[in-house]
């Protein structure tokens, strides 16, 4: 199932057991302040239940003294008989405190500055109002009945003898555990792991962190802080949160699980929560992000295909049914023989050896722009290769054809034919759009008493990318009445419906021939 570096295991053999580490999810807090997110209080509450069934241990509903709306969505969740600890965010100012009791929950994540930076230019307090400030507020909680995670705002460019005494103040004060938030996202995984080590020597209770990803290093701050001794880690689902983002929730699950063998969450939950977070936020999701992403399980390459038929831990660490998604082998530019029959016979068509070559050379010719062809389009390509190998040589070859149109101008087409007995011809003609006008060209060209008895235009996926596929059904193409139908693939309208003309031009010469 997991296919990770063993250099992992050698590395972290020297370290204490990594046990009991602990999932404080802030989607509904941290996440929802990320520009453009504005979550309603049924948004919140589908996706608290949903982090609740994959399993977190704490989820930060809100900030109760944020407004009526925030503390009421709190309100109810106290009401609702979760697994997960309910949270709320709180300054350390009484008023905040008193919100948060009012919501009926018995935990609460209260918060000051304690770097220079900010208690000089935000704050305006000196270091010994911010320690006082601190210590009373966390009594002042536990003697309404909360629980308390005291966290130093900013802690990653605090000054370290500061911070240590602060934090001993608080858990002298009665503060269950302590958080150390890196809250914009520059600190290095081995200095994070020099602080959380320095901190955890000198605390007693649960040391959790907070890394924010400014400069990408989010995930790895979390785990060098649990290699360290920190047991609570702070994330946000599909790594969503204020300007760059937070930690991921399913790269830090995932990663404790595999790499430390330590389950927090039920992974294979994830794929389902990450959608519902992704449909219900709006914030899409890039196609590279690791887990969750369209091409995380997604294999194009016909080396890569090629090893993963055979032994899926070739290219994937694990299988992606262990975190609920789906393996996709996607047919496009750099796809292999294996990777489309492969996807052929998975889809029960059975193809002719004889003519594979045919197929990957029209694939590649529609996927040259970065196409990804889906199976519909697949499907379709490969109807109609089997249906131009079952048409007749050439009589009649389109040799040139140029088309001119536009908004407010009348389209216009000339086009150059070779006839079946070697002359040559080129006409001119305007028609109702591009379509219209080369139609009219090559009929002109060839035989001015073609009507287009039927014209039929599919976009396969209906998207906005799609290939389309075109079907005609001409008469009269030798003068005869007799109709004859044509098909053709592609990704240009115009361009495939000239093929599909041509094609049904010359089954009727070939119908002459065998008569």
């Amino acid at each position: 199932m997991l296919a990770v570096s063993p250099y992992n295991q050698l590395a972290l053999s020297g370290a204490g057991p990594v046990k009991d580490i602990k999932i404080f999810d802030t989607t509904l807090r941290d996440g929802e302040q990320a520009p453009g997110i504005a979550l309603s209080p049924e948004d919140k509450i589908r996706i608290a239940l949903a982090l609740d069934d994959l399993g977190v241990d704490y989820i930060e509903a809100g900030f109760a003294a944020s407004g009526k709306t925030e503390k009421d969505i709190i309100t109810k969740l106290s009401g609702m008989n979760l697994n997960a600890r309910v949270c709320s965010l709180a300054r350390t100012v009484r008023s905040d405190i008193d919100a948060v009791i009012d919501t009926g929950i018995d935990f609460v994540h209260t918060f000051i500055a304690t770097s220079d930076l900010h208690m000089k230019y935000k704050l305006k307090m000196t270091s010994d109002e911010v320690r006082a400030r601190a210590v009373e507020t966390v009594e002042y909680a536990k003697a309404h009945g909360l629980e308390v995670q005291f966290s130093c705002e900013d802690a990653t460019r605090s000054d370290l003898g500061f911070m240590k005494t602060i934090l001993l103040d608080v858990q002298s004060a009665g503060a269950s555990s302590v958080n150390i938030p890196d809250t914009v996202g520059v600190i290095t995984p081995r200095a994070m792991e020099y602080l959380i080590g320095e901190l955890r020597r000198t605390l007693d209770i649960p040391i959790s962190v907070h890394c924010h990803n400014d400069m990408g290093l989010a995930v790895a701050n979390t785990l060098a802080a649990v290699d360290a001794g920190a047991s609570i880690c702070h994330a946000c689902v599909n790594g969503i949160g204020e300007r760059a983002g937070n930690a991921s929730l399913e790269e830090v699950a995932l990663n404790l699980f595999a790499n430390y063998r330590v389950q927090t969450i039920d992974l294979k939950k994830i794929g389902g929560v990450s959608k519902i977070v992704e449909r219900v936020t709006g914030f899409t999701l890039a196609g590279n992000k690791p887990i969750v992403g369209k091409n995380a399980f997604a294999h194009e390459s016909g080396i890569h295909v090629h090893g993963v038929m055979n032994n899926t831990s070739t290219y994937e660490p694990f299988l992606p049914e262990l975190v609920g998604v789906d393996r996709q082998i996607v047919i496009g530019k750099h796809s292999g023989v294996h990777s489309v029959r492969g996807r052929l016979d998975e889809l029960g068509v059975r193809f002719p050896d004889d003519h594979m070559n045919d197929l990957m050379a029209m694939i590649k010719d529609i996927a040259i722009g970065g196409k990804m062809i889906d199976d519909a389009e697949l499907l379709a390509i490969v109807d109609n290769i089997l249906w131009k190998n079952e048409t007749p040589a050439k009589s009649i070859s389109l040799d040139e054809l140029t088309v001119l149109t536009g908004k407010n101008i009348t389209s216009t087409a000339t086009a150059s034919v070779t006839l079946s007995d070697g002359g040559k011809r080129t006409a001119a003609e305007t028609g109702v759009g591009p379509v219209d006008a080369a139609i009219n060209a090559i009929r002109r060209s060839i035989n001015d008493k073609i009507t287009m008895e039927e014209y039929k235009l599919s976009a396969i996926t209906g998207k906005s990318d799609s290939i389309c596929e075109v079907t005609v059904m001409l008469k009269n193409v030798q003068n005869d009445g007799s109709l004859t139908v044509g098909k053709a693939v592609g990704l240009d309208i115009v361009e495939t419906s000239v093929d599909a003309t041509m094609a049904a031009i010359n089954r009727d010469f070939a119908r002459r021939r065998k008569e």
